[in-house]
């Protein structure tokens, strides 16, 4: 057997009596770190609709600080985490630049959930994606993708009054390439929602 083949990752199938599928959507402003997220915690091979970028995009992909990024989402990413024999979440991931902003209010319907994926080098990035969340409803948390470039180093703090979030809004930090980190975001996110769930129980 080829040893190449023999080393890849072994891929989890579909249990039979999964029932329940839950849609989690992560958005973000261009290079933030989106489809690093979805691959570094998907437990299949992710589905990526990724093309190279080419100098028609210099000056319109351009994303912040010193990168060594070749390839865009054109689409959307598309990673599965099996909770349980039961409960299945899928994980989409949405493409960053301004031109395809119009797909995220599609990719919005029937979202239990959302990650706004923030680089604070380009902060500026992040304040549509929270709006469109707002504007729909849908919970959301706010995970700062930390690089190494970055020689702000913003303190949460100072990022949360930045893009004006409410108080009871998770902001959490993360390194998107490790998926320890990665599941950490998507259990705060899980952690927001039962609170939510939770509080609305106790009003009605």
């Amino acid at each position: 057997m080829d040893s190449a083949i023999s080393e890849l990752p072994a891929r989890t199938p579909l249990v039979d009596s999964a029932e329940t599928g839950l849609k989690i959507v992560i958005v973000g402003g261009f290079g933030v770190g989106k489809t690093t997220l979805v691959r570094s915690v998907s437990e299949i091979r992710p589905l990526n609709t990724e093309e190279v970028m080419t100098q028609a995009g210099i000056g319109v992909d351009e994303p912040a600080g010193p990168s060594t990024k070749t390839t865009t989402t054109v689409a959307f990413d598309f990673g599965r985490i099996s909770l349980n024999s039961q409960m299945v979440l899928y994980l989409f991931g949405a493409p960053g630049q301004e031109r395809f902003w119009f797909l995220w209010d599609r990719l919005f319907s029937g979202t239990l959930g959302a990650v706004v994926l923030v680089d604070t080098r380009r902060m500026s990035d992040s304040w549509y994606a929270i709006d469109r969340l707002e504007h729909h409803r849908t919970p959301f948390v706010v995970a700062v993708n930390r690089f190494d470039s970055d020689p702000a180093a913003f303190a949460l703090e100072e990022i949360r009054q930045a893009l004006a979030l409410p108080p009871h809004v998770p902001l959490i930090e993360c390194d998107a390439r490790i998926r320890s980190s990665g599941k950490h975001v998507l259990i705060s996110l899980v952690d927001h929602l039962h609170a939510l769930a939770v509080a609305r129980e106790m009003t009605t």
